[in-house]
């Protein structure tokens, strides 16, 4: 079957499918709302199928690639929730030390899909590393659903110091060089920017899609930033120009990519949301940029 994408949905049913996403409607609200663009034989719970994530088609590269070498792994977050896991990812032949990089997770945890992202990173040849913010709640449930119900009783400024201390840990890891870059995607692009102005030694930041971080933080930015965004996210794209006001006067180096027709999450190849040319030109920016600033 051919896989669906977002140019086979009306956009006010993806702006609808956004809001489910992100938590302002519950999936009863999305079902009552989607029915009205559910015709020919299709139930708004079909077209909810349609646009839920896709794992096991859209990976990239199999945990049990040779080129790789994948384990989880536990690192203390004291100032967090204490004890934290996440997903680590590297070359499994590796000559020396190399940069690391952490890839932190949309608002559903650590899923099939951003494991996938830190396995391609090792493929390119960085340590990567992927927290799991819900691990405190018993870890990614293994249902998105479950995932978004759970998300919003973590504790935010906790889980915060839960992505720092993994920072830290990655940091001081042997096989990494103590270069740092960070990607995320939606929430985690929001944590990103988050991160860039906490840590002076983030070497370079990729947030896609995420929120700008408190104007008055951004001076503190000593990372090389490349901003990801989509055409169509009125939410995330509102906050950019005084985000970028503020990264001007701050002489903060960054570059800014919004990518034609794209919608959030463009990115994710699990969900029609999916944009194949924008997500490849996106991605190797990305990788261009952290071989740039961390090798």
């Amino acid at each position: 079957m051919e896989r669906k994408t977002a140019h086979d949905f009306d956009q006010e049913l993806l702006i609808l499918f956004d809001a489910y996403v992100h938590g302002a409607i519950d999936r009863r609200g999305f079902l009552d709302k989607a029915a009205k663009y559910a015709v020919g034989g299709v139930t708004a719970a079909m077209l909810l199928d349609q646009l839920s994530p896709k794992f096991l088609e859209a990976q990239v590269v199999k945990p049990e690639d040779s080129r790789i070498k994948v384990q989880r792994v536990e690192y203390d977050s004291p100032k967090g929730y204490g004890k934290m896991r996440g997903y680590l990812a590297q070359p499994a032949k590796a000559a020396g030390k190399l940069p690391a990089v952490l890839v932190i997770h949309e608002n559903r945890g650590l899923n099939p899909h951003i494991e996938d992202i830190a396995r391609r990173l090792a493929l390119d040849n960085f340590v990567a590393f992927a927290p799991d913010a819900l691990f405190p709640l018993g870890g990614y449930p293994g249902d998105e659903d479950k995932a978004r119900e759970l998300f919003p009783k973590l504790d935010q400024a906790k889980t915060r110091e839960d992505f720092v201390a993994a920072f830290d840990w990655l940091k001081a890891r042997p096989e990494t060089t103590g270069k740092v870059g960070a990607v995320g995607f939606c929430y985690g692009g929001g944590i990103v920017n988050f991160l860039a102005t906490r840590e002076p030694d983030l070497a370079a930041g990729v947030p896609f899609y995420g929120a700008a971080p408190n104007a008055e933080d951004v001076p503190k930015i000593k990372a090389a930033m490349l901003i990801q965004s989509a055409e169509v996210d009125d939410r995330i794209n509102a906050s950019w120009p005084g985000y970028e006001t503020a990264l001007k006067a701050a002489n903060v180096r960054y570059e800014r990519y919004q990518y034609p027709g794209t919608q959030h999450g463009f990115n994710n190849d699990t969900t029609p949301r999916y944009d194949a040319a924008a997500a490849k030109l996106a991605w190797e920016r990305t990788v261009a940029h952290f071989n740039k600033y961390l090798r």
